[in-house]
Order: structure tokens, then sequence, then C-alpha cells
């Protein structure tokens, strides 16, 4: 089973294929935390966090920072005190791409 944590995310061009409904299926079965929404015709992960205090949410919002940095991806957050949401797409294609999924266990790889 593919392990998408373990990959890098590759440079993506403005004009590159968005995933197609099927790839997209294959992806979720592999996050299966994260849900996807359509903001602005635009298809995106979404995913919800909850946590006990502001400083633990921040925390988190940090080590997010520092994996998008690595990767040079970076995702949409909305901090609140004990919650963050986290939106992935890449929008220089506005869709889906495999980077996205990436960066999505990425994340889930935070979570203890």
């Amino acid at each position: 089973m593919l392990d998408l944590k373990t990959l890098k995310c590759e440079a993506c061009q403005t004009g590159a294929p968005i995933l197609t409904e099927e790839q997209i299926k294959q992806f979720m079965e592999l996050i299966p935390l994260w849900n996807i929404v359509e903001q602005e015709s635009i298809k995106k992960l979404e995913r919800m966090f909850t946590f006990k205090d502001f400083k633990q949410t921040l925390s988190f919002v940090n080590r997010i920072g520092e994996i998008a940095e690595e990767n040079g991806h970076h995702p949409l957050l909305l901090v609140g005190y004990n919650q963050l949401i986290v939106w992935w797409w890449t929008h220089k294609i506005n869709g889906l791409h495999q980077n996205d999924f990436i960066m999505a266990a990425k994340i889930d790889g935070l979570v203890v």
C-alpha cells in the first residue's frame, strides 16, 4: 500500500492536470479522516482538528508550517481557540493534485 507521508511534493506547474474522480477516490482511501469540499467550483481537502487549548492548537499549526516550508506547499488554515481547520488544494491548477494528498497524510502523521 502506498504510504503518502513518505513522499515528497513535486513542483507543480500551471496547467498540470487536476486529479480525476477515480484518482481522488483512490487517494481518499489513504486519508479517511479528510473530506472533499467544493468552494467556488474548486475541490479541496478539508479536515478539522480539536485540541485542549490555544497553546496546543498553535503548536500544531507551527508543526504544519514547518512541514509546509520543507515541501514548498502551503495550506489554508483557520485557527481558533481549540480548533483548527486545514484546507489543501493546488492554487496553480485550481484543484487537487497528488501533492495535496501527500501533505494531508503528513499532517495526519503529526497527530498522536
